[in-house]
């Protein structure tokens, strides 16, 4: 009898943990490179039918469907998915396509595409539960936060040697347009976080004209946008913009290239790395930078 009623229980949870299970979207689309990031990493490239063109790493995305970019989206493509849930920031739409899918069955999460520890908290939070993977969330979070803190000393340590150098972040768009980051990006964030001075004074994305480009005469000079890496980028940023050849980052031939897709989604899984390399670069001439440094 006893034997019975334990496999009785043993049934019971067994059908409950698989219910659950079930009840958790299994086909996914993600619209917003750090979002589809922190998927892969919490386990769930499987689920993942489709994603937006900012979701370029890891590379393995490449094969997956595209649903075309986070802010022009399409409810047909995305319909013929069959997803369970998209997943963006309020920056996906247009609303309407949104509200078609929402008809459709769709569930649509919001998550924050702002650049603090508070936002990303919420966003592994919400990932973790609807992946099933809450304790491998927790254990992501615990280590950004670490490696943020880490980054910080870096960051103290190196200007106690050398003044904060002046950035310019410059965004690249189809054209030849160019925008300049300013306060409340993710861009200046970055700046700030890896021991630079951000000089855009504006809110968001703008475009600045030439004469107060130079005039905010910028030491490092980061490009996000371009085809080109490297030398490449650099001298062909210079060579349409003869203006920025003026600055001390033209002169001194300090123009950094970053990966746009860095800046979609609020901070992805990339972001510690890429502001070792910025710090690295900010400070070139500063004694050997430790980790270790003021803890």
């Amino acid at each position: 009898m006893r034997k019975k009623i334990l496999l009785a229980c043993a049934g019971l949870l067994f059908s409950q943990l698989a219910s659950a299970s079930d009840a958790l979207p299994q086909r996914w689309v993600s619209a917003g490179g750090a979002f589809s990031e922190w998927v892969v990493a919490l386990g769930g490239e499987s689920k993942l039918v489709g994603v937006d063109s900012t979701s370029q790493y890891p590379r393995s995305l490449h094969s997956l469907p595209g649903i075309g970019y986070q802010r022009a989206l399409a409810a047909e493509g995305i319909l013929a998915l069959r997803p369970d849930i998209l997943v963006g920031s309020s920056e996906m739409g247009p609303p309407p396509v949104l509200e078609q899918l929402k008809a459709s069955g769709v569930r649509i999460e919001l998550l924050s595409a702002k650049a603090d520890v508070p936002a990303l908290q919420q966003n592994l939070t919400t990932l973790g539960q609807l992946l099933g993977q809450q304790n491998q969330a927790q254990a992501l979070l615990s280590n950004y936060q670490q490696r943020l803190h880490q980054q910080a000393a870096v960051v103290k340590q190196a200007r106690q040697q050398h003044p904060a150098p002046r950035v310019l972040l410059l965004l690249s768009h189809s054209g030849g347009n160019l925008q300049v980051a300013g306060k409340d990006t993710l861009a200046a964030w970055m700046i700030e976080q890896a021991g630079g001075q951000s000089l855009g004074e504006h809110t968001g994305y703008k475009p600045v004209s030439s004469e107060a480009m130079l005039a905010l005469d910028p030491q490092v000079i980061l490009l996000a946008g371009s085809r080109l890496q490297g030398d490449a980028a650099r001298n062909a940023l210079l060579e349409q913009n003869p203006v920025l050849a003026q600055t001390q980052a033209g002169r001194d031939g300090r123009v950094l290239v970053i990966d746009p897709t860095l800046l979609v989604g609020g901070l992805g899984p990339r972001v510690p790395d890429t502001l070792a390399t910025l710090t690295a670069a900010f400070y070139p001439h500063a004694k050997t930078l430790s980790a270790e440094a003021g803890q």
